[in-house]
């Protein structure tokens, strides 16, 4: 996103900013509720109109009352985005009126000098433009009235808004980029850890369990290394997610997933491995995901009383299916060792996306079979073919047999681990399919 011009919206809460949000991008990313402060961190997109692309930032409401730490941080996100952005879009409410807010803001985003959209929202036929006279008295230029939620007259502004666009800064995202999710179970320090990986304050970080309720993308270069960070909703257990916004967020979790390369899972010291992280970590492996245990709060181990072997003792009891997966121990909070983090994601990533010749695989999978052949089928004779590599990220590989039901699970979990022996493939899953021309005869 860093490559491309960057639009940020900006408003009081609830007047429809992650609704024209969602509308830009085209894609339901923000969440979208009537309950305001919904939006609480900063939220990228992108946004493509007429052969043009920008990002598209969607930040929290600018007039919380403050009465604590979360409201107040969710004041500094959106004059965060301010400083980010190149073209600034302010959102007002036409069923809301002006309020003295609305003019406070609009006073500090002219003073900031860049291209200024002031949008009435809900506005939905052309008969509710003559409700606009109080928004006139701003004194501003152009105003435009939109209705975010049905699209009206959204065309019209983006038009107008081409014609300030900025020309990209960078290069777009490199492919290479290894895309990064941070995930794992409300307050384990998600947050804490990204913060501490850019070294900024980008997500909020409090100790109110669900503060990050959105996922956010952000970009780190790393020297010549590129990653995509992003930083999860704390997924919660079913019984736990009555609320509209928590299950918002645990399908917003589970997209991120989707969309990385690498699952970074967090455990907090002080609980140990829970169910719950068994769950996630479960997410991220039927997903293929390459993945890596993380603990956090290692400050805390001496009044705790653990040691890194019986945490990852623990960790491979419960997670017996991750059993490749590597374990890091670090402290967001002191920094203890944060600086093994992308090495090693960088490390699984190699082997996330590695490519095997058919000649290394096959001879890996006969020596395999000569040291333990596959058991009969039936009284009949298993025989592999050959096998191939058919794909990466993750490595998933095709063995055509004569019975491919005849290959039991525990034969080919024996292959699978026989690969790993020769291959590596630290902390990815390795995809093993059986394929073949089944045999009639019983």
């Amino acid at each position: 996103m860093a490559s491309i011009p960057l639009v940020a919206i900006i408003g009081r809460a609830n007047v429809g900013k992650s609704t024209l949000f969602n509308r830009l991008i085209q894609k339901r990313k923000a969440i979208v509720n009537n309950t305001p402060g919904v939006t609480r961190d900063r939220i990228y997109g992108q946004c493509d109109w007429l052969g043009h692309s920008f990002a598209v930032v969607d930040t929290g409401g600018v007039d919380v009352d403050g009465i604590n730490d979360i409201e107040n941080q969710v004041v500094k996100q959106a004059m965060f985005a301010q400083d980010e952005a190149d073209i600034l879009v302010f959102v007002a409410d036409k069923n809301l009126g002006l309020t003295p807010e609305d003019r406070e803001v609009v006073d500090r985003l002219r003073k900031s000098g860049k291209p200024f959209f002031f949008i009435v929202n809900k506005v939905d036929e052309v008969s509710h433009e003559k409700e606009l006279s109080e928004f006139s008295e701003m004194g501003m230029v152009d105003i435009y009235p939109v209705s975010a939620e049905h699209g009206y007259g959204v065309a019209d502004m983006l038009d107008d808004l081409l014609l300030v666009l900025p020309e990209k800064k960078d290069a777009p995202l490199p492919e290479n980029t290894v895309r990064v999710a941070i995930v794992g179970r409300p307050n384990v320090g998600k947050s804490s850890l990204v913060n501490r990986l850019l070294d900024s304050t980008r997500c909020i970080v409090s100790d109110t369990p669900g503060t990050t309720r959105d996922s956010i993308d952000t970009i780190l270069n790393e020297g010549d290394k590129n990653f995509l960070l992003v930083d999860t909703a704390g997924i919660k257990r079913k019984g736990r997610t009555q609320q509209v916004l928590d299950k918002f967020s645990v399908i917003m979790s589970l997209k991120a997933l989707d969309r990385c390369d690498i699952a970074v899972v967090l455990v907090d010291v002080s609980e140990g491995i829970t169910d719950q992280d068994v769950t996630i970590a479960g997410y991220a492996f039927e997903r293929g995901k390459g993945c890596l245990f993380v603990v956090n709060k290692w400050d805390l181990i001496k009044s705790i009383g653990v040691t890194k072997n019986s945490i990852e003792e623990q960790i491979r009891r419960k997670c017996k299916f991750l059993d490749f997966a590597p374990v890091l121990a670090l402290s967001a909070l002191s920094g203890y060792g944060v600086e093994n983090l992308l090495p090693q994601v960088e490390s699984i990533y190699e082997e996330f996306k590695k490519n095997l010749s058919k000649g290394k695989l096959n001879d890996c999978i006969e020596k395999a079979i000569e040291k333990n052949p596959i058991p009969s089928y039936r009284g009949n004779f298993v025989k592999v073919q050959y096998i191939t590599q058919v794909k990466s990220r993750p490595p998933t590989l095709k063995c055509f047999v004569n019975y491919p039901e005849g290959i039991h699970f525990s034969y080919k979990r024996y292959l699978v681990n026989s690969l790993r022996k020769t291959f590596g493939f630290s902390g990815t899953p390795i995809k093993l399919f059986f394929s073949g021309t089944k045999n009639k005869k019983t």
